[in-house]
């Protein structure tokens, strides 16, 4: 498979965002199985599960399942908009903020990284990042919680 076509990019890139998340998975045989993105295999959709619960209410450390009997894989969390957190920086960081939408990666000041899982830097500049950072999650959790 090649990754040069830029649907193909995307469709990765999409599924690389579900990594560690909780997804749903439902099999051409219409069992479903519920658990944390491990791992895929790209040119085969082969994927892992961990902290899995499957539709009889069995549950299982790992799960390994073949692309070819996956008939859908459903996002269960919300992915974070890191777009609309990249905005926000840029107002505090005029002209230092590059949002990389394809690897779901923001740098700030070519040394700041900030990705679903956090921010990784260190000094006042990484602070200040981690604050708002942090401000911006909180803000998301009590949307989804109301």
């Amino acid at each position: 498979m090649s990754f040069a076509v830029p649907g193909v990019r995307r469709f990765m890139s999409e599924l690389s965002a579900l990594l560690d998340k909780k997804v749903l998975v439902r099999t051409i045989q219409g069992r479903t199985y519920e658990g944390v993105l491990l791992g895929f295999e790209p040119n085969a959709l082969h994927i892992c599960l961990g902290n899995v619960e499957d539709d009889k209410g069995n549950k299982f450390s790992r799960v390994f399942l073949n692309g070819d009997a996956i008939s859908e894989i459903l996002s269960v969390e919300e992915l974070l908009d890191l777009r609309e957190l990249a905005i926000r920086l840029e107002r505090v960081f005029p002209n230092m903020v590059k949002y990389y939408e394809e690897a779901r990666v923001i740098v700030v000041a070519d040394r700041i990284k900030v990705t679903e899982r956090g921010v990784e830097g260190t000094g006042t500049l990484a602070e200040r990042v981690k604050e708002i950072y942090e401000k911006f999650i909180a803000e998301k959790r009590a949307r989804v919680s109301s």
